[in-house]
């Protein structure tokens, strides 16, 4: 396949050298005033990856729809002014494949569901999600991912398309659980990261056992499965999220917690505000995610948020 992947950071780039190792024509797009991608340009590699000379890069807009499938790995809630930005261009028959994960705020909607309002109806859309760092796949290191989309022919071709060695791709079944599930994940990161920063690791457990649930309710109540919680796109990324060095969001709720900075990007800070406003909207009870917005935004105290959650009500456990 011919394929455009769209976004120079860690992921982005990452994507890129595996579809080229994997056997594709790939052609990394970045902003020309972009420090990634004028990094790459000059040296072809950035602090994880260093792409081969079969790869190509261009800061060039009008190239990215000279390709079969069109890959985005960047910030969520950019995803909509990218699409006005691409509208000029009259892309049609393309794939896109989204690989971030996120809630669109203003609107709740899932980023599938940004890319169809935002572009041509021949245009196949789906989602690339499920565990794994950057850093570990290019040290060799394998996992287990998940295509979804609502075209069936679609996902058939990208799972058999993009599996290898390196990556077992799954068929997706549930496009609204898997987006859920994979935007929530990131919330449940930043709830790792602050038990790690106030030294209440053993808490995880729970924290994993709960929020899958929490999760699970939220997917039904939006017209998904909730087994799907329970799938790569959520419990099976915990791992990479709750445990990982590497994990951006569980970095994020650590240094937040501890009152220090953190400037790289951790997708559950904005997940956080949209889970908040979609749960009240369909009455979904999340504990977990609603103490980590309040804690987030209106500045609850880890110790009140504990609090509160120790002193919920009784119940069963998995009622």
């Amino acid at each position: 396949m011919k394929i455009t992947v769209i976004g120079c950071g860690r992921w982005g780039s990452l994507i890129t050298w595996y579809l080229d190792r994997v056997g594709h024509d790939v052609t990394l797009y970045g902003r020309e005033d972009d420090p990634a991608m004028i990094r790459f340009l000059n040296e072809r590699c950035n602090d994880v990856v260093t792409l081969p000379e079969s790869v190509k890069l261009t800061t060039d807009i009008n190239r990215v729809p000279d390709c079969d499938a069109v890959l985005i790995s960047i910030n969520s809630q950019g995803l909509r002014s990218l699409f006005r930005e691409l509208a000029p261009l009259g892309i049609k028959d393309k794939i896109f494949i989204l690989c971030m994960k996120g809630i669109e705020i203003s609107t709740g909607m899932r980023l599938s569901q940004v890319t169809k309002e935002e572009t041509d109806p021949s245009n196949k859309v789906a989602v690339w999600i499920g565990p794994g760092h950057p850093q570990e796949f290019y040290a060799g290191v394998p996992n287990c991912m998940v295509i979804d989309s609502d075209d069936s022919a679609t996902k058939k071709l990208l799972v058999e398309e993009f599996s290898s060695d390196l990556i077992r791709f799954y068929y997706g079944e549930d496009l609204i659980g898997n987006e859920i599930g994979a935007a929530a994940k990131n919330v449940i990161g930043i709830a790792a990261g602050m038990l790690d920063g106030v030294g209440m690791a053993t808490l995880k457990g729970p924290l994993m056992s709960r929020g899958t649930r929490e999760v699970a309710r939220l997917i039904e109540a939006l017209g998904g499965n909730g087994i799907s919680a329970y799938g790569l796109c959520h419990l099976g990324d915990y791992e990479a999220t709750v445990f990982s060095k590497f994990s951006h969001n569980r970095m994020f709720g650590e240094k937040f917690v501890k009152g220090e900075e953190y400037t790289l990007l951790a997708e559950g800070y904005y997940t956080a505000d949209a889970i908040h406003r979609i749960a009240a909207e369909h009455n979904v009870d999340m504990p977990i995610c609603e103490a980590v917005y309040q804690m987030l935004y209106n500045g609850l105290g880890y110790k009140e948020a504990i609090d509160d959650l120790f002193g919920r009500k009784l119940k069963k456990e998995l009622h």
